[in-house]
């Protein structure tokens, strides 16, 4: 007798066995996905290896990104467009905002087509289709932390301290973190029928980034329009980021509060949606 929480087994005799995933819209059975945990790490070193292989400047790729970024956002916005940074220098206020704003979208882009790349895997043996979007949310954070490193390299050069509010960072990147595996839950299936969602990506993740206060200041958003703005959930990311690191202003309360509840929303649907697509992956993909 198979209990609804676990994948259905049917004998068809001669020792065939087939495996499908759990019938039911609600039958979530997210204690299989911990019940495989060593596989997400096993799935998580492989895509740190692969990335970097035969590379010959190695893990320096995951710096030079932010760095060339930083770079011309200070030329572009901090020296020619005088824009404000809250009393701090322009490339720390930037590196601030940079830093997790590389790290959502990479873990946003990788998670949304990870499925097209573990096509083999997928269509070959049974495991919990989770464990793809969430190993490749999670190996981004290495090249994150290769990133803070510098980043705190850059304060200790401005003689830049943190204040107590740094205690917090740890949130707002678990808040990042959820976005990007909240927003992959929905595309990751699109991704695996429609091959669009590859193109498109790279466009919309370039616009997102001139919606959000990554080169800029949240405050030059008129206040008419801060409620509206705010429903955007990297604002508070960044501003959370920048408040922790720089101590520059207060947190934006309302930002991180209604990015939360847009991304607990987007989360749970995420989850239900790509349960209940990921039974048709190995045929279509």
């Amino acid at each position: 007798m198979t209990s609804p929480h676990e994948p259905a087994r049917r004998d068809f005799g001669a020792g065939t066995v087939v495996i499908q995933p759990p019938a039911g819209f609600w039958s979530l059975d997210l204690r299989e996905v911990w019940r495989h945990r060593e596989l997400l790490y096993v799935l998580v070193m492989r895509d740190l290896k692969v990335r970097y292989k035969q590379a010959a400047m190695g893990a320096l790729w995951a710096l030079i990104q932010p760095i060339v970024a930083v770079a011309i956002f200070a030329v572009i916005f901090g020296h020619f467009a005088k824009m404000p940074s809250g009393g701090v220098p322009y490339v720390v206020f930037a590196f601030a905002a940079v830093l997790p704003w590389t790290y959502f979208a990479e873990a946003l882009r990788r998670a949304s087509t990870g499925l097209i790349g573990d096509a083999e895997l997928v269509r070959k043996i049974y495991f919990p289709r989770l464990l793809t979007p969430l190993a490749l949310v999670i190996a981004p954070l290495a090249e994150f932390a290769a990133g803070f490193a510098v980043l705190l390299a850059l304060l200790a050069w401005y003689g830049l301290t943190p204040g107590p509010g740094i205690v917090l960072l740890p949130f707002f990147l678990l808040v990042a973190t959820s976005l990007a595996l909240s927003l992959a839950l929905w595309l990751a299936p699109i991704s695996v029928r429609y091959r669009d969602v590859g193109h498109a990506l790279p466009f919309l993740i370039q616009v997102w980034l001139y919606a959000s206060p990554v080169a800029y200041s949240e405050s030059l958003v008129p206040q008419r329009w801060r409620a509206l703005y705010d429903l955007n959930p990297m604002v508070g990311v960044i501003s959370g980021f920048r408040w922790a690191l720089l101590g520059s202003g207060s947190p934006d309360l309302q930002a991180i509060g209604l990015s939360t509840a847009v991304i607990v929303v987007l989360l749970a649907g995420g989850v239900v949606f790509f349960r209940k697509m990921e039974r048709s992956f190995a045929d279509v993909i």
